[in-house]
């Protein structure tokens, strides 16, 4: 029969195999100590840096005020410039409908986290760690309040540990009453609709106080993809309906709806109202909004100063000298020829201030101005070449000749000259200046310009001649140079603004 081992020979097998002698339990016990001091000096550091981390300022976009463009008196306005259409609501203006509605959808625990949701996070640190890449997910209303209002649209771990603990002081410098309202003011809807009020006056027709269920419902369901859930592209309801029966569901859980309601209004999307454009921009006044806009531009206000730098701009434009301008083309424009396109600029001599303009009959079916885009002048551009003339020592005494029709030019450059009238054109004979000016006659102007050259003398320069003196009389150079300086040059074949001529 085998011998019982003696005690110290049992202390000598346990520390051969290292079983529960000292060193492993002493290890044992630094592992336990080294992980409960890290845990101390995390929570240490997260401490600390929520005491010296400060709320930054809102984000600039918050932060802008509309500015408002007038006619020359100064109050009668014009229109705006404003980068988000917002209209703000206090507390009580909010339904307690979309604040249920928008609860259910974005975060349910809302009422009673402390601004950011643990379990929460975990799940989307979970879900970022298996996609490789920070994907989102996670985010309290609170979070989404701070990401929006003081932080960048970034997706790094840097900003969204800066936005937790942004979000854990929010909570507790602001009551969730105040938290759910600059929400609810602050969050885009899609369609240009920033805003809870603007939201339902943008898809329902309506102030945000007369939401219905199935109304605030469905805005809670776009604000978590705007574009996405647009309700008027196609397939959208396709695309809407899981969410939204969600947003349903989720208003039942939290009791503020009952269950049967919610099987009623499931798979039943609101009435969308017909999408309106921005009228702001509507009609001939588009046109003037853009131009005062780009003589902004010119004087190096940048477009976000321009956009929500709260000015008052107050125009040249001359309020009844611009109803006149509008009701005169209108009521001239020749009926069934879209192809025609009328321009009209009225200018104060001696200061050049445009008193009127027409670009054209609605700036929101077509942005081309057609009184600052280049069109030929015609016959008005003759009067460079008189001005040319007088100042080389012609007088209007001088004999031209108007004879129709004229071939100028030898081989390929050759051209023929005509003046208005039947096929050949009117032919005039010899003429002075004074009568080829009073009959526009095409075929004298083209013999004064070959007449024309900055010493007087006969020659091939006139055409440059006229196109010095378009310059001197206020015409831009850089039209200018572009134009070809051929011998018709005074007939006005190459585009000029109508607004450049008017200024000249």
């Amino acid at each position: 029969m085998a011998k019982k081992p003696k005690k110290s020979q049992k202390r000598g097998m346990l520390r051969a195999i290292g079983g529960n002698g000292p060193w492993p339990v002493k290890i044992l016990r630094w592992l336990i100590a080294l992980l409960f001091l890290g845990g101390l000096a995390g929570v240490l550091l997260v401490g600390l840096l929520y005491l010296i981390i400060d709320v930054p300022d809102p984000n600039k976009d918050f932060q802008t005020q509309t500015t408002h463009v007038y006619y020359s008196d100064g109050t009668t306005k014009i229109g705006s410039f404003s980068n988000q259409n917002r209209q703000i609501l206090e507390s009580d203006e909010i339904p307690s409908v979309a604040r249920n509605a928008v609860v259910a959808a974005e975060d349910r625990g809302f009422w009673r986290n402390r601004g950011i949701d643990i379990r929460g996070i975990v799940r989307a640190a979970r879900n970022n760690a298996t996609a490789g890449q920070v994907t989102g997910g996670g985010s309290t209303i609170t979070q989404q309040y701070v990401k929006i209002l003081y932080l960048t649209q970034e997706r790094s771990i840097e900003r969204k540990a800066k936005e937790a603990l942004l979000s854990i002081k929010i909570d507790q410098m602001q009551s969730k009453e105040e938290i759910i309202t600059g929400y609810l003011n602050t969050i885009y809807f899609g369609n240009g609709a920033y805003g809870i009020e603007v939201a339902s006056q943008t898809y329902f027709r309506k102030p945000a106080a007369e939401l219905t269920v199935a109304e605030a419902a469905f805005l809670a369901t776009i604000i978590n993809r705007p574009n996405y859930y647009d309700p008027y592209a196609e397939g959208a309801r396709e695309r809407i309906l899981p969410r939204y029966n969600y947003v349903l569901s989720g208003m039942v859980d939290m009791g503020v709806l009952s269950a049967s309601e919610a099987a009623e209004l499931k798979g039943n999307l609101p009435k969308f109202s017909p999408l309106r454009t921005d009228s702001r921009f509507a009609g001939p006044k588009g046109h003037l909004l853009e131009l005062t806009k780009r003589q902004m531009q010119k004087l190096e206000f940048s477009d976000a100063e321009i956009i929500g730098g709260g000015y008052k701009i107050v125009t040249t434009f001359d309020k009844n000298m611009q109803a006149a301008a509008v009701e005169s083309v209108e009521s001239g424009r020749p009926d069934g020829i879209p192809e025609v396109h009328t321009a009209l600029v009225s200018v104060e001599p001696g200061t050049g201030a445009v008193k009127a303009l027409y670009g054209g009959p609605d700036f929101l079916k077509s942005q081309l101005n057609w009184a600052t885009l280049g069109t030929q002048p015609g016959s008005t551009f003759k009067i460079f070449a008189v001005i040319a003339a007088l100042e080389d020592g012609y007088s209007l005494s001088t004999k031209l000749d108007g004879r129709s029709p004229m071939t100028v030019g030898k081989g390929e450059n050759q051209d023929v000259i005509r003046n208005q009238g039947d096929s050949g054109g009117r032919s005039y004979g010899t003429v002075n200046l004074k009568k080829a000016t009073e009959k526009s006659v095409n075929t004298a102007f083209v013999d004064l310009t070959m007449m024309l050259t900055p010493d007087g003398a006969q020659g091939s320069a006139g055409p440059q001649r006229v196109l010095e003196a378009a310059a001197e009389a206020g015409i831009p150079r850089s039209t200018l140079d572009k134009i070809n300086p051929v011998i018709g040059v005074s007939l006005g074949y190459a585009p000029v603004a109508p607004i450049d001529m008017a200024n000249a």
